[in-house]
């Protein structure tokens, strides 16, 4: 989705010349509930020129990429014979089980941003699919914290 009509707001360039009332509107066309369903939900903005010529240093090349989702695609289907993004509200329980601090972040993020019951269980489907990147086999608040990170455009009051 769009940040605006035009595509450019937030943008440093100041070519939006949206106003806020449209940008409201803009995105009230989404409704909570269709938002919901997206699994993650993050801004992208425009890169600056000046990231094409930085230096690579602890960056992942592709091929070290695929084999670690390779790897975690072979863990989810051998713990519940799918991937973690088909889980149900059972398998949820069971293989996505969070506890202490996690479970308080959790709370938290909830009452803060004002998350459906929906909302949580794919922040914690996410969250399980983070920890198998990860190859740990519990969900840390790291791997949580990430997770509801990638609820960005739902945490927007005027999502709703």
């Amino acid at each position: 989705m769009n940040p605006c009509l035009c595509g450019m707001a937030g943008d440093n360039s100041g070519r939006c010349n949206c106003s806020a009332e449209q940008i409201q509107r803009y995105h009230s066309r989404i409704s909570g509930p269709l938002l919901d369903r997206i699994d993650i939900q993050i801004e992208v903005l425009r890169p600056k020129t000046s990231i094409l010529n930085a230096p690579r240093g602890n960056s992942e090349c592709s091929a070290i990429v695929r084999e670690r989702v390779v790897e975690a695609r072979r863990v989810q289907s051998d713990r519940a014979g799918k991937a973690n993004a088909l889980l149900d509200n059972g398998e949820i329980e069971q293989f996505c089980s969070i506890r202490g601090k996690s479970l308080n972040l959790l709370e938290h993020a909830v009452e803060q941003l004002f998350l459906s019951p929906r909302a949580c269980h794919r922040i914690l489907k996410v969250s399980r699919t983070i920890a198998d990147l990860d190859q740990a086999d519990e969900i840390s608040i790291e791997h949580l914290a990430e997770a509801i990170a990638f609820r960005r455009l739902s945490a927007r009051p005027d999502n709703f």
